[in-house]
């Protein structure tokens, strides 16, 4: 006999109530019931004509939340790349690279033997000289055959010795620097390392080997001699090689021929011949060779005639057509003082002067 709320003939088989319902466990939540593709019709959407009992809901919309996960992960690997390119990165940071080597100058005066020859023809002047086959200006700084080394590529061994030719051509061709009037040219090429120095050499020339402007620059003294003829005789050689496997150089030595007439002076004054080698090391690292900079490591300059006695760490005082060098020396050395260098001055040979 069933029981007060069952049917007279006992709870149907498979019915709601029955012992093996396989549904009983099942919950139909309000999440599950939304994702059905089927919907049925409300009552007042069956009254109307040829309403379906059933119809197929749109499928839900997801795009927005995949979108987002896909954003976090682009992000994600940008924000990768960019630690891995900071540590990979083929130019190294900052403060990876190695600090610049200060220069190291020598300027060595070169001192007449007698009367310094002249003439109101410059042309006469080079013609009669050793400089009569040199080339005029740029020209005489001609790029070199260049080869590809064991750790740079050809690309990075003419971008070091065309930079290198750039900072010859402005820190010993440019009228401005050669006059004293301007560094900024030279200074442009020089690596941000060695800008201190630099500066430190033009703000305060010292004849110490590290901070005399005319171991960067040709700087001809304003007060005492210009340019008499512009067109500068130039003659000399570059070389490229590794130091190591980070660190390209290029070797330079040229010298320069200038035509001189004292500062002032009309055009029918007699000129003279000024000569200056330079003989120049250069370094470049990839960080260098990547913003066209350079290191200048040493350089050795010789320069006459000049007079042993003056200075030549700020300005070159070139001796000018019929006058002879004083006598005297080269400032005194002090062989206890191990931060100085040795003063230095040599003799012009006669041959180096055009024979007028």
């Amino acid at each position: 006999m069933g029981g007060p709320g069952d049917p007279p003939e006992g709870t149907p088989e498979g019915g709601p109530g029955g012992a093996e319902d396989e549904y009983r466990s099942v919950v139909f939540d309000e999440s599950f019931v939304r994702a059905a593709r089927l919907q049925e019709s409300s009552a007042a959407e069956r009254m109307a004509d040829h309403a379906p009992a059933v119809r197929r809901r749109p499928p839900l919309r997801r795009g927005l939340a995949r979108q987002a996960v896909l954003l976090v992960l682009l992000i994600a690997l940008a924000f990768g790349t960019a630690i891995y390119m900071g540590v990979r990165h083929p130019y190294g940071s900052a403060q990876a690279r190695r600090t610049a080597e200060a220069l190291r100058m020598t300027v060595i005066p070169l001192a007449p033997q007698g009367r310094v020859p002249g003439a109101a023809d410059t042309e006469r002047l080079f013609a009669r000289s050793p400089a009569a086959h040199f080339e005029t200006g740029a020209e005489g700084i001609p790029l070199p055959p260049s080869r590809s080394t064991a750790h740079f590529s050809d690309s990075q061994v003419v971008t070091a010795l065309t930079t290198v030719k750039d900072y010859l051509v402005r820190s010993s061709l440019d009228p401005d620097v050669l006059a004293g009037r301007e560094v900024r040219p030279a200074r442009a090429l020089v690596d941000s390392g060695q800008l201190d120095q630099f500066d430190r050499s033009f703000g305060h020339p010292a004849a110490d080997g590290r901070h005399a402007p005319t171991g960067w620059v040709v700087r001809i003294d304003p007060a005492r001699a210009r340019l008499a003829d512009d067109r500068v005789r130039v003659f000399g050689t570059l070389k490229a090689g590794e130091a190591d496997a980070a660190t390209l150089e290029v070797f330079a030595d040229h010298t320069f021929v200038y035509a001189l007439r004292p500062a002032g002076a009309a055009s029918d004054v007699p000129a003279s011949l000024f000569t200056v080698r330079r003989e120049l090391t250069f370094r470049f690292d990839r960080d260098d060779l990547r913003t066209r900079q350079v290191q200048l490591i040493t350089a050795y300059v010789q320069a006459g005639p000049l007079a042993c006695a003056e200075d030549a760490s700020a300005y070159l005082r070139p001796l000018l057509a019929g006058q002879t060098a004083r006598t005297g020396g080269p400032a005194g050395t002090d062989p206890y003082d191990t931060d100085s260098p040795a003063a230095l001055c040599g003799t012009l040979a006669a041959g180096a002067q055009p024979k007028v």
